[in-house]
């Protein structure tokens, strides 16, 4: 089967009656890019359709691309995502993104699930409480990035320490705990928010580490960047393999 096959064989599965929204008006972009996007890209990289899916979902968040994230949401459920999982990404993406960039995607998951005859709200996942929601999250902290982790949110100058609390409390306490998706989706999905965002490179290595620590190897994170490249772009891309790179250098230096 040929890229051209290939794509044709996606489009079916991601376009009302296998037809690009380009088809009329923008007929030769839609023949390049969908043949690169949804025929040759899926190829590469050994990443099943499901991940693939969350993937692109949560680079989606990270670009701000709420249309082809409300087109892409079905697809997604086509390939495997559930209800579940697609609201724990939009959640989690508030930890990396702020509330001001993942408000419209509440709206645009909300609206497909209602489309689709689900329930909202959907039943919950929460795993933490008031009560211990900071220690949950640190030792999620510890699960994903070591025993370096131990005592983070104690840690670093009193003025901003609190930042810290927070990280271990809110990011990790409130988000990283919850069911639906286990550490090492939330990882993946958290990679994507920053390649996908930019600016973020520092953090973007430090993800890639805690993703190779917990099994989502340097190959793994190839695959993930090589299929979300048609959403993000190139320079951000080549930016987020630099960040894969330079964890993989750490990781072999036991830092």
């Amino acid at each position: 089967m040929n890229r051209t096959e290939r794509a044709e064989q996606m489009r079916s599965k991601l376009f009302p009656g296998g037809v690009s929204e380009f088809a009329e008006t923008d007929p030769e972009f839609a023949s390049f890019f969908e043949n690169f996007a949804l025929g040759e890209v899926p190829a590469e990289g050994g990443i099943d359709d499901k991940t693939r899916s969350m993937a692109i979902l949560a680079a989606l968040m990270g670009c701000q691309g709420t249309e082809a994230f409300e087109k892409m949401l079905p697809a997604a459920f086509a390939f495997g995502v559930t209800p579940a999982e697609a609201k724990e990404i939009v959640y989690q993406g508030t930890a990396y993104l702020g509330i001001g960039r993942t408000y419209p995607f509440l709206g645009a998951v909300n609206a497909v699930l209602a489309a689709r005859g689900e329930s909202l709200p959907l039943a919950g996942q929460a795993t933490a409480s008031e009560a211990d929601r900071l220690e949950k999250g640190a030792a999620a902290q510890v699960d994903i990035f070591g025993d370096g982790m131990r005592g983070f949110a104690e840690s670093g100058p009193e003025e901003t320490r609190h930042i810290n609390r927070w990280l271990s409390a809110n990011c990790f306490g409130d988000y990283y705990t919850r069911n639906g998706l286990d550490y090492k989706q939330r990882e993946m999905i958290t990679f994507c928010f920053l390649a996908a965002q930019g600016g973020c490179e520092p953090q973007l290595t430090s993800h890639a580490m805690g993703n190779m620590r917990i099994g989502n190897g340097k190959a793994f994170l190839i695959g993930v960047v090589s299929q979300i490249l048609p959403y993000i772009g190139y320079p951000r891309s080549l930016n987020a393999l630099s960040c894969v790179n330079a964890a993989a250098q750490k990781m072999s230096e036991g830092k």
